[in-house]
Parts: structure tokens; sequence; C-alpha cells
């Protein structure tokens, strides 16, 4: 690494956690640009390209701004930059409550142990399964989670069969969300408690509160 750690960012915001379990929480969302999936039902494509390069201790200096302990970071994918790694474990030295949204996509051996990382499993729907790294399940913690984003039933009935084929009930919290606009929230609830799933259903609070747009 070098003296000056950069990192290229799409936006740094200020916001109320729209999902896991700090939702409801005012939040500062740190959103690096990049990522080498391209789910079908990605809200934050404006991410794949662009951004500005900032210093990590810009990054961090940014985040000084805001009263709250709740740091997000996420893109993206935001373990595509090397640089990601150092800035997590700067931001839990500094005594941030710290969480991490990544895709399963890349290996989470290097993140900080303080973090907490809400790691997606890629349903068929999404066009991107055959990415998921098996071996991050067993690099998660008590404290970690994982997500099912499910765009219908089909991909219901495949992540209840992944969760009993990779003994997933009981390693951490597993999140259930409708894909935004693509399965109705109700039916999936009710699937959920039909099956009597150990699973935590939610939807993304802040597309209900300001729809689905940049820096919210």
């Amino acid at each position: 690494m070098s003296d000056h750690p950069r990192l290229k960012i799409t936006e740094i915001f200020y916001s109320l956690q729209g999902e896991a379990l700090n939702v409801g929480l005012p939040t500062v969302f740190v959103r690096l640009t990049g990522c080498p999936l391209r789910c079908n039902y990605c809200d934050t494509a404006y991410a794949f390209t662009g951004g500005e390069w900032m210093d990590v201790e810009a990054v961090v200096d940014e985040l000084k701004r805001y009263k709250t302990s709740h740091i997000t970071v996420t893109g993206g994918e935001p373990l595509a930059q090397k640089n990601c790694i150092g800035l997590l474990k700067q931001l839990c030295d500094l005594g941030y409550d710290v969480s991490l949204e990544t895709s399963g996509a890349i290996l989470v051996d290097q993140v900080d142990e303080r973090v907490v990382k809400i790691l997606d499993v890629k349903t068929p729907a999404s066009n991107e399964n055959s990415k998921n790294k098996l071996e991050n399940f067993a690099l998660l913690h008590a404290d970690d989670q994982i997500k099912f984003v499910i765009c219908n039933e089909d991909d219901y009935i495949w992540s209840k069969q992944f969760i009993e084929q990779h003994q997933l009930d009981g390693k951490c919290e597993i999140l259930f969300s409708p894909s935004h606009e693509q399965l109705d929230a109700t039916m999936l609830a009710n699937w959920v408690l039909r099956d009597q799933l150990n699973v935590r259903f939610q939807v993304q609070l802040h597309k209900y509160l300001w729809g689905d747009m940049p820096g919210v």
C-alpha cells in the first residue's frame, strides 16, 4: 500500500440504514465505484463507472462531519478495490460501528474481524449465482449476516435448498428480501411464515421512504 492509499468513491451520504439488523439507524454510507457483477436487479448501476479518487484520510475526514457511529461501506462491490481493506481497519480503529455490504463474489478473508459482513448469496434470477464463493461461509461469524434477494418463487425454493445444503441455518442471521418491484413483499412474507423459516424477512426501508434514487 502506498503512503497515500486512494479509493474511487461514487458517493458519501448520510441516511437511514434501510436493510439488515441496523435498519432505521442514522448511518453514513461510503459507496465505492466498480463491480465485477451485473445482477439483473441491480439498483446501483450508476456506481459501475465514474466516481472520484479520494485519499483514505480524506474519506475519514468526510465521515467525521456526521454525528453517528454507524458506517456502511458498500458499492458496487467495495472489495474490488484493494484499499477498501485498509479503510475498514482504520474505521474500526477509530471506534466506528462498521458494516460491509459485499456481493459474496470476493473472499472476505482479509476483512477486519470487527467489521460486520453483510454477504449476498446470488440467486439464479440474479444471473450471477455462478459467482458465489462458497469458501466465504467458513469465514463468517455469528455477528455477520447472509442476505438473499428473492426475485420469484423459484428463487425462494432455491434459497431454502441452498441454506440446507450449505448448513447455513444457525451460522448467523439470514435475511430474505423481495427484489424491489419484482416480487410482492407480502407474498414473500407469506411463504416465509408458511414454511416456518428461520430467517429475518426485510424490505428496503429507504426505497419506501424516498424511492429508487441515489444518495438515500
